[in-house]
């Protein structure tokens, strides 16, 4: 298909609509580690959370290494590393799997590797990565969005055939400012009003406006949806998958106990990007993968603590 046509148009009128998603959501014929129930519940949800899928011995070393990542970074003044809005704290770190180290290792797990490539229904490439940290007491807030939207206006990404993956490192309650999720959202398209600003990411890693829903358009959904609104909340180790389109936010975090994740968005081989849709220059290859961008070859499950696998 011709690259320059414009599936899902954005940000290219006052006003937002809203339209149905023209790519299938699972693109494989369903052979995976996933079974046919989970595959259901993703198609149907837009996400999947998987329970316990790295043990405790696992966590405590990913914990470690983000900690580490974090210290190293904490003094750095530069565009990949982004602070809390009015504070020092670190809220993001990207490009992580470009670490030649732990971060590495960890993007091509095949615990999380074949997933991806059970739902993509391909070889997959890491298009952007980053460790997320949101503090206890003034972790702020991200508001909804569709991650598809983005990397479609400003990264040129044309079909909405990647999934994200988010390793939660430390236990999600509902009051620590847990991701929350739409589901079935990911079935419909929200062209957002307005326009792109010149360097948008450079406001938009700390708060989002651009591309952003109207309140109209998010009712909408959850109406769909049944008046649901899900919360990402589960054990440290647990895996949540959602799909590029699903309409997500989080809010503050007000509670004492930090919330800390590892992100990584796999892409289909099959699907890189291109072009920005906006017109404007390609955002930084920190946040969108062009240069990197050859399929992934999975290692055991057991090369992160070098014991015998875990199913």
């Amino acid at each position: 298909m011709d690259m320059n046509i414009d599936l899902y148009p954005s940000r290219v009128s006052s006003a937002a609509s809203i339209k149905e998603r023209k790519d299938p959501i699972i693109h494989s014929n369903g052979e995976g580690p996933l079974n046919q129930l989970e595959l259901q519940s993703y198609e149907e949800n837009g996400y999947l959370m998987k329970e316990k899928l790295f043990t405790d011995e696992e966590v405590k070393l990913m914990t470690e290494e983000l900690e580490k990542t974090m210290k190293d970074n904490q003094s750095k003044d530069t565009a990949d590393v982004i602070k809390e809005p009015g504070s020092n704290e670190i809220r993001s770190v990207f490009e992580i799997h470009k670490d030649s180290g732990f971060f590495e290792m960890l993007a091509k797990n095949e615990r999380i590797v074949k997933i991806a490539e059970q739902l993509l229904g391909s070889q997959v490439y890491i298009n952007q990565s980053r460790i997320n940290f949101k503090p206890g007491f003034k972790g702020k807030e991200f508001y909804w969005h569709s991650d598809f939207e983005t990397w479609h206006v400003e990264d040129g990404m044309q079909h909405m055939r990647a999934v994200s993956c988010s390793i939660i490192l430390t236990d999600n309650y509902e009051f620590n400012g847990p991701l929350m999720l739409i589901p079935g959202s990911h079935k419909w398209y929200v062209s957002c009003a307005g326009a792109t600003p010149d360097d948008n990411f450079k406001s938009s890693l700390q708060k989002q406006e651009a591309g952003t829903p109207d309140n109209e358009s998010l009712s909408w959904l959850t109406e769909k949806a049944g008046g649901r609104i899900d919360r990402a909340t589960g054990p440290a180790g647990s895996v949540l998958f959602f799909e590029s389109n699903t309409m997500h936010g989080s809010n503050g975090n007000l509670s004492p106990y930090p919330r800390s994740n590892v992100f990584f968005v796999f892409n289909s081989i099959k699907n890189k990007i291109g072009k920005p849709y906006s017109g404007q220059k390609p955002r930084p290859e920190f946040l969108a993968n062009r240069d990197n961008n050859k399929a992934i070859e999975a290692v055991p499950s057991n090369s992160l603590v070098g014991k015998q696998e875990v199913n």
